[in-house]
């Protein structure tokens, strides 16, 4: 039977959580499905790429810095669009974060919804306990719940008395390949990334969670052997604010002594050029110490990128132990001896082949079939 599912994102901007949100609605599209994806749109230019699904941009109004007061705005956005009857005409309701969390427990509570299935992709370890309350009820409050690595269920159980099912992740194998593409070339030219090597690529941006500070550090030691390495750093479009670490990194940059240029910080990449930068990279950075499952690892691998990853879950739970480089991800050192080995002409070539052996049996379409299961436990007829 053919489902129409809401599917809600914090934004329309390209972190994990919104990918996962329209690869996973696009695949059920093509299942048979109808599913629509929601992001608060305070710019009104919608997602950040073209899709095979329908989505809609939610009015969203002015935000500060303060990320409590953020999170409550977007709240309160969401809450007014689905007060509305004709928004609310779907199957299912499923929220993919804490602020769509948030608003579907709201709307649950004043009876506008039955309930609704959340997907927990990984919980924040805030300061304030405003947020933390929030990050609770908007896992709580969920009638099923679903987690893209067994990491995560194991989590829930623990610290929420929640069960969750296990649906992995995927990649779209049809833009991330080895193969060359045109805009290959246009990436090296827009970004100045022609010429000298190795180029180390990190995506994220700077971040404590994707550790970007000790991948600096471990950069300065691959640099001292390898002088015309670059490290690339990618992304970084997020609601919470990094300022503070940032600032850390600068500083450490700083008093690097690494000359201009050594370092390129690209900010975010448009989505039509990722595929390309991981190709023209020779290796991906990621010693992340904490993801809900590292989206960015089975993208490297599609194009045939070595990949140096962190040896903690969830990484180990889908990587074998020659799939990619290991590291330490809090020791620069470790980090550095990883990115040597995933550089070396003699082990790369192995490290690519396996990679690239682990994106193919990650499926969108296996993901997508997945959610069946919940969206089903928690259906009602669509309202006309």
């Amino acid at each position: 039977m053919s489902l129409r599912v809401a599917i809600l994102a914090h934004s329309t901007n390209p972190r994990g959580g919104v990918v996962h949100a329209l690869a996973v609605a696009e695949a059920l599209t093509a299942l048979g499905h109808e599913a629509v994806v929601h992001a608060p749109d305070a710019s009104g230019r919608g997602f950040f790429r073209p899709t095979r699904c329908a989505t809609r941009s939610v009015p969203a109004g002015p935000v500060g810095h303060d990320v409590t007061a953020m999170v409550e705005t977007r709240v309160a956005d969401y809450v007014r669009w689905f007060e509305r009857p004709e928004n609310r005409r779907f199957d299912v309701f499923h929220a993919g974060d804490g602020i769509s969390g948030n608003a579907l427990a709201t709307l649950k509570e004043r009876g506008l919804i039955p309930g609704f299935v959340r997907t927990v992709h990984h919980v924040d370890a805030f300061r304030d306990p405003r947020l933390l309350a929030l990050q609770a009820r908007a896992i709580r409050a969920a009638d099923r719940h679903l987690v893209v690595s067994r990491r995560w269920r194991t989590r829930l159980a623990e610290d929420f008395g929640v069960s969750a099912d296990v649906v992995g992740n995927g990649v779209d194998r049809g833009r991330y390949r080895v193969s060359p593409d045109p805009l290959d070339r246009v990436a090296r030219e827009r970004y100045g990334l022609s010429g000298p090597g190795p180029l180390l690529l990190a995506v994220g941006g700077v971040e404590a969670r994707k550790n970007t500070v000790r991948i600096l550090e471990a950069f300065r030691l691959v640099r001292a052997g390898m002088p015309t390495a670059r490290l690339v750093i990618a992304g970084g479009a997020s609601l919470l604010d990094h300022d503070a670490y940032r600032r850390v990194f600068d500083d450490v940059l700083a008093g690097s002594g690494l000359p201009e240029g050594a370092v390129v910080r690209l900010g975010p990449v448009p989505d039509e050029l990722m595929p390309s930068l991981y190709r023209v990279a020779d290796a991906l950075v990621f010693p992340s110490v904490e993801e809900g499952f590292g989206l960015v690892v089975l993208e490297a691998m599609a194009t045939g990128l070595p990949v140096v990853a962190p040896a903690i879950e969830p990484f180990t739970e889908y990587l074998g132990g020659q799939d990619a480089a290991w590291c330490d991800p809090l020791d620069p050192a470790s980090i550095a001896a990883a990115v040597r080995l995933a550089l070396d002409p003699f082990r790369g070539p192995g490290l690519s082949a396996r990679g690239h052996r682990v994106a193919e049996v990650h499926d969108w379409a296996r993901v997508a079939s997945a959610h069946l299961p919940a969206y089903a436990a928690v259906r009602e007829p669509c309202h006309a």
